[in-house]
């Protein structure tokens, strides 16, 4: 892999700023909403524990992102690229949450976009997995332009393994 999975990236409204271990309490702040996760098929990683081990994964993969909103100057979620594939020349975005006050407003799909036209330098495709039954996000991926590939078990880093949706991007179709 001849480039980064965790440049840092911004816009007019938002900073993808590379996640560090100094993020944590700041980002627990938004996580610890149980609103958060409930259509998530890992329900209870607003428990302090359980997000711990979250956050571990996300700096464990390298590409895990602490979403600032630039006019409020605050964190409103978190996101990440993880498990690039060399020989399928693909990589997954994922793990995104947003505090439950920042849905509906453009900011999932602002942020994807920016993801996707960054690492489409690099990548012929992008893939994304979706709790089965996270309907709100697949909704998402579809007006993101995703496209379903299939169904799979996802096992969740230290979580156990759930049903998800696997959606798909290609650069050729970006």
């Amino acid at each position: 892999m001849n480039f980064s999975i965790q440049p840092f990236l911004e816009n007019d409204r938002v900073q993808l700023v590379p996640l560090k271990e100094e993020h944590f309490e700041t980002l627990y702040a938004v996580a610890s909403d149980p609103a958060v996760w409930a259509e998530h098929p890992n329900k209870n990683r607003y428990e302090r524990a359980v997000f711990e081990n979250f956050f571990k994964g996300a700096l464990e993969s390298g590409g895990g992102y602490i979403i600032i909103d630039k006019a409020e100057n605050r964190a409103i979620g978190s996101t990440r690229f993880y498990d690039y594939d060399a020989k399928e020349n693909s990589i997954l975005i994922g793990y995104t949450f947003y505090g439950v006050e920042y849905w509906g407003k453009g900011y999932n799909n602002m942020v994807k976009k920016m993801m996707l036209e960054s690492i489409f330098q690099y990548v012929d495709r992008v893939l994304f997995h979706v709790g089965s039954e996270n309907y709100r996000s697949q909704a998402a991926m579809r007006k993101l332009g995703a496209t379903v590939v299939r169904e799979i078990e996802v096992a969740y880093y230290g979580e156990p393994t759930r049903r998800n949706v696997e959606f798909e991007i290609k650069r050729s179709d970006f």
